[in-house]
């Protein structure tokens, strides 16, 4: 039965999952699992590639529009009620990045997961649109702790304390991270050009994202449209998503695609920022993640915010065609069109005082 403070997204999401299961009617309340995970990243960077994999679903990726949701549901045993994941992915790359509060709540918090794809074949974009995303979902996550700690002060401490479960009081970096508030995996996505890159730039891209992902006890997996990279890239996903145990393998071989858990890495294997000791010298930085950020920086000058704008019109998307409603948008173009016709002509007979 609806409540009253159900919103559409509520609603919606109930409906699909009755239509989906309609003989799980009777499953009784604390037999299912639900988790939340959101989708960001790159606009085409293959976010929906990634999530059609986990889903296994055999479908063709279509462009993401704002912010879209599917799910998925999986049972850990045999005759066991299938738990449900819900899967929200942000389209866009940065340009709606304030969209991430409508799947992010209070109500939902403690079960929900973040994974940010970047586009490994932008390496200009990269710092960019990792910083943006990462900086606006923290700043959001952390204003419903701020509400939590005054309303349910158990829930608020323990996701607080969930933050530091991947590193140990008595890892030597335990003193230099800063964990996301809740749990984060980093995708470098388009492995396989990522790969034509000489051996220096795919280091310096490498390490950095190495280092960001340990700063913030995240996982990182470098993954293509190759099925054994995928299958790392979901196994990390259904973790998150599904409860799935965690993968215990490493790969930190600069030569090969990255897959290195959260807590599995350190400062000292990372090394350095990959510049030379005169210009870190000159570098002034408040933080290892500020010094890290001017290093890559320098290599790789970033594009303008203006530039990762998404700029194209959805309403031109032949996916979104309705065709009443695109006969009268025509009709309001034209208008539109010959009005700024006789404005600009209206404008130029004009005589304007000069004095």
């Amino acid at each position: 039965m609806p409540k009253a403070s159900d919103t559409l997204w509520d609603l919606a999401i109930a409906e699909v999952e009755k239509r989906e299961n309609p003989d799980d009617d009777d499953a009784k309340p604390g037999e299912v699992w639900e988790k939340s995970v959101l989708f960001m990243g790159n606009k085409n960077g293959g976010k929906t590639t990634i999530i059609l994999r986990c889903l296994e679903r055999e479908e063709s990726p279509k462009p993401t529009l704002a912010l879209e949701y599917t799910f998925g549901r999986r049972a850990r045993r045999h005759n066991a009620p299938k738990d449900v994941a819900h899967f929200w992915e942000l389209g866009g790359g940065t340009s709606l990045v304030e969209l991430i509060r409508i799947p992010i709540t209070s109500h939902n918090i403690r079960s929900f997961a973040v994974v940010l794809v970047l586009d490994l074949s932008k390496p200009n974009e990269l710092w960019t649109t990792m910083e943006s995303l990462l900086q606006v979902t923290r700043n959001h996550v952390n204003r419903i702790l701020i509400k939590l700690e005054k309303t349910n002060p158990e829930v608020a401490a323990e996701i607080k304390q969930r933050m530091w479960n991947d590193l140990q009081r008595d890892h030597p970096d335990y003193a230099l991270v800063d964990p996301f508030p809740i749990p984060l995996v980093i995708i470098g996505s388009k492995c396989d050009i990522f790969n034509e890159f000489d051996s220096e730039t795919r280091k310096i891209i490498s390490k950095t994202l190495r280092f960001v992902s340990h700063y913030y006890g995240a996982s990182l997996v470098f993954t293509s449209k190759s099925e054994a990279l995928l299958l790392k890239a979901r196994a990390l996903i259904n973790h998150l998503a599904f409860g799935y145990d965690k993968s215990k393998s490493v790969s930190l071989d600069p030569s090969k695609p990255l897959f290195i858990p959260a807590g599995l890495d350190s400062m000292s294997q990372i090394g350095p920022p990959p510049a030379s000791d005169s210009d870190l010298g000159k570098m002034r930085a408040n933080t290892p993640l500020e010094l890290w950020k001017k290093v890559f920086e320098k290599t790789f000058p970033p594009k303008s915010f203006c530039d990762l704008q998404d700029t194209k019109d959805p309403a031109q998307d032949s996916q979104y065609a309705e065709y009443e409603v695109d006969v009268m948008r025509a009709q309001k173009n034209q208008e539109l069109e010959q009005y700024k016709r006789n404005a600009s002509k209206s404008w130029k007979e004009m005589d304007f005082d000069s004095n």
